[in-house]
């Protein structure tokens, strides 16, 4: 007789039922059961909130301005959107590719120029530079896979690592060869405050979040609701089952790391009007892009979305613990009690 399996190929081990994962969320998901994995997902979430609840309390108790932790928080929440949105590119590529991309934030910064070009030549709004930057950032990343990255498939992980390490610099320099070493900025018009429940927030960060989440529920109904999103988590589910099944997975990996290279480059024009922009620009989002993909689980898309959210906060809320630090202080250390305590991820599911 044969024992039920995992659609990993895994044994199952919850005595009998026969279990398979949601490559959109990385969470497994039991024939008979399944009710007690949602009480888990529930209870994971619940125990979140409250963390978060118990933070900007004790926030409060430190500075002592319900001023300072409502700006703390409102800042947090919108730049933990835009996070957000660049781990979901990130953990979608190594959901389906099995790829950890370090040149992620270099294809950021890509965008970020590109949006620079966009605003000083011809004048447009930053956020038009979306129409123009998603685009070329899809195609550059459709050329870097098939071109590059195709090779290294099924080859040792460090390979890979170096490959995509190597793509980085390459990139990092180029940029500092076309545009040079001098900072740049690009100016929203009417970029003025909003008042948010006691605190203030621009109009940029206010934009940039919001077309961030709209963005993210957009790549959510790509995954669950078309047949490209289908085939993209039945190969990032097994391979050789999609092969078998007449999915051609070698388009499915072309276009999956062209969907999450897109998904950097909106970033990087949602940020322009916040950041200063430099070749290296890109370095800091994507060491807070696998920060929040481990937090989130890896491969996790939707956990990706709320461990940005995490992370935008910790480092909002982390400035108030330890004043005179760097923000991220906080947020490596949130990283590492999260590897002792839970290595899938808050949101992750046990290999």
């Amino acid at each position: 007789m044969t024992r039920p399996t995992t659609a990993h190929g895994a044994p199952a081990e919850d005595g009998g039922a026969v279990t398979a994962a949601d490559p959109a969320t990385d969470t497994p998901v039991a024939a008979t059961g399944g009710r007690a994995w949602w009480r888990g997902a529930v209870g994971r979430t619940a125990l979140v909130l409250l963390l978060a609840v118990l933070a900007v309390a004790l926030a409060y108790w430190r500075s002592g301005s319900g001023v300072v932790v409502s700006q703390a928080v409102v800042t947090g929440i919108l730049i933990g959107g835009v996070y957000g949105l660049v781990a979901m590119g990130l953990t979608l590529i190594f959901g389906v590719l099995d790829i950890v991309n370090f040149a992620h934030g270099a294809f950021l910064a890509v965008a970020l120029y590109v949006t620079v070009e966009m605003t000083g030549r011809f004048g447009v709004h930053p956020y038009l530079a979306l129409l123009v930057a998603v685009p070329v950032m899809f195609l550059l990343g459709a050329a870097v896979q098939r071109g590059i990255l195709s090779f290294s498939i099924g080859q040792p992980l460090e390979n890979q690592l170096l490959i995509t390490l190597g793509l980085a610099l390459l990139i990092d320099n180029l940029l500092l060869l076309v545009f040079g070493p001098n900072p740049r900025s690009v100016a929203l018009p009417g970029d003025s405050g909003v008042e948010i429940l006691g605190a203030v927030a621009t109009v940029s960060r206010l934009l940039a979040f919001g077309v961030a989440l709209v963005l993210a529920a957009l790549l959510y109904l790509l995954l669950q609701r078309t047949r490209l999103g289908t085939a993209i988590r039945a190969v990032a589910a097994n391979d050789t089952g999609a092969q078998l099944v007449g999915i051609d997975t070698r388009r499915i990996y072309m276009l999956t790391f062209a969907i999450g290279t897109a998904c950097a480059g909106a970033a990087g024009v949602l940020v322009s009007p916040l950041v200063t922009i430099e070749p290296t620009t890109g370095e800091l989002f994507n060491i807070i892009a696998f920060v929040v993909v481990v937090l989130g689980g890896m491969g996790n898309v939707v956990g990706a979305l709320v461990g940005g959210l995490l992370i935008g906060l910790t480092e909002q809320l982390g400035a108030l613990y330890l004043p005179g630090q760097s923000p991220l202080l906080a947020v490596f250390v949130v990283f590492v009690l999260v590897l002792f305590l839970r290595p899938q991820g808050l949101f992750g599911s046990k290999a």
